[in-house]
């Protein structure tokens, strides 16, 4: 039988809430999901629950085990370099296409978010959800609603790597470096300065992950 409109709406409210709850780290690569225990720290009833559980599932970001149900996937190191690989495809491309596109104020929002980032001081999570609006805004500014699509995917893809590695001050100070860089060659509208600024970035990002994974 069709489910209810009512019934859809609590649904999406469940995933919109497993999923902030995953971003923030409540959840993290690994966890067990229940059913019961996610209702009851959500304040969701079961079956919206079971729902948001099947979607999550569909996009690869969850796996049933037999005889354990579901868990967040983890991503071995082959995967993590697969996935790193086309994020620098596709941010390199967005770089490069905000340069030929984005307006002043545009560029004016991407110095302020990576200003924001550099004064989070010791709250990581704080500076990871400001470092990914500041990736969408260069998405956004490339003008290109595939590209767009494309990067949300890579959002729900990026959730199995695990905790921030934004958690030091020289990582902070890196990663707002290299952030201005991009920042300059989109503001001065250099598209291959743009490109190699984001690949660069996105290079430095995959050899800290990669020596996070083998502490």
């Amino acid at each position: 039988m069709p489910a209810e409109p009512s019934d859809l709406s609590q649904g999406g409210v469940a995933f919109t809430k497993l999923m902030t709850a995953i971003e923030t780290g409540i959840y993290q690569p690994g966890d067990r999901l229940r059913e019961t225990e996610i209702s009851d720290r959500l304040a969701l009833s079961r079956t919206p629950v079971r729902e948001a559980l099947r979607r999550l599932e569909a996009e690869n970001i969850v796996e049933h085990r037999p005889r354990v149900g579901a868990v967040i996937r983890t991503l071995g190191q082959t995967e993590v370099v697969e996935l790193y690989e086309m994020r620098l495809v596709l941010e390199r491309t967005a770089a490069e296409m905000a340069a030929k596109h984005a307006a002043e104020a545009e560029v004016d929002a991407m110095a302020a978010l990576n200003d924001e980032i550099a004064t989070t001081g010791r709250d990581p999570s704080r500076a990871a959800a400001i470092n990914q609006k500041f990736h969408r805004a260069i998405c956004l500014a490339a003008r290109n609603r595939f590209l767009l699509d494309a990067a949300r995917a890579m959002t729900n893809a990026l959730l199995l790597l695990g905790p921030t590695t934004l958690a030091d001050a020289e990582r902070i100070e890196t990663v707002v470096r290299q952030h201005r860089q991009i920042i300059d060659a989109i503001g001065a509208g250099d598209i291959d300065g743009a490109g190699v600024a984001a690949e660069a970035h996105l290079q430095t990002s995959l050899r800290y992950r990669l020596k996070v994974m083998r502490a």
